[in-house]
């Protein structure tokens, strides 16, 4: 892991990052000690981890997901995410908005962009994982032990100009994922949606 110090210990706070496996959740979550796991919530699509009722049952009460409606419908969907937020709690949000290719960040959902400036005083965390599309790809069954790489960047706080941000965020996504391979980076265009 490179650069612990980068992540603060308390909420408000929203830690993102590149999507490629089911186990970048649980990298994400094993950044924080024990007693701060009740405070910490990852950000996942409902129409996916609540879709049974065995699923549902672990995603809210072992994961501690706060679960959004991805198709539309609800008149916010972020609001729950925006009460955590406001309740000092800490977000994990995956801005690509699914699982993608490994190694290629794909364009940046701004539901980002809307929870910053809803709840402004939340820091932004940007964090580069490697290796877990490899443990738990999309597609694969079976988790392979490996190890995996974890770079924490700089905070961003909120910015009114929507795109700023997002070109920021992204910029910042492919610094770190560049710090982690020492590769050179490979992005789908970069348009927020």
């Amino acid at each position: 892991m490179k650069h612990r110090e980068r992540l603060p210990h308390r909420g408000p706070l929203i830690v993102v990052a590149n999507h490629n496996s089911h186990m970048d959740v649980f990298a994400l979550l094993s950044l924080f000690s024990l007693r701060q796991q009740g405070y910490v919530h990852p950000v996942a699509a409902a129409d996916y981890f609540l879709r049974n009722k065995w699923m549902g049952w672990f995603a809210i009460n072992i994961l501690n997901i706060v679960p959004v409606t991805r198709k539309g419908g609800e008149a916010n969907p972020l609001a729950r995410c925006e009460q955590a937020l406001r309740d000092n709690k800490i977000l994990i949000l995956f801005p690509e908005g699914t699982r993608g290719e490994p190694g290629i960040l794909s364009p940046l959902k701004s539901g980002i962009w809307h929870l910053s400036q809803r709840v402004p005083e939340a820091s932004v965390v940007p964090v580069w994982l490697r290796g877990t599309e490899r443990i738990m790809a999309k597609g694969n069954r079976i988790p392979l032990p490996l190890f995996i790489d974890v770079t924490i960047g700089d905070a961003l706080h909120s910015h009114p100009e929507k795109k700023q941000f997002m070109d920021d965020l992204r910029h910042r996504l492919l610094e770190l994922q560049q710090q982690t391979s020492g590769n050179l980076t490979h992005a789908s265009p970069s348009h927020a949606e």
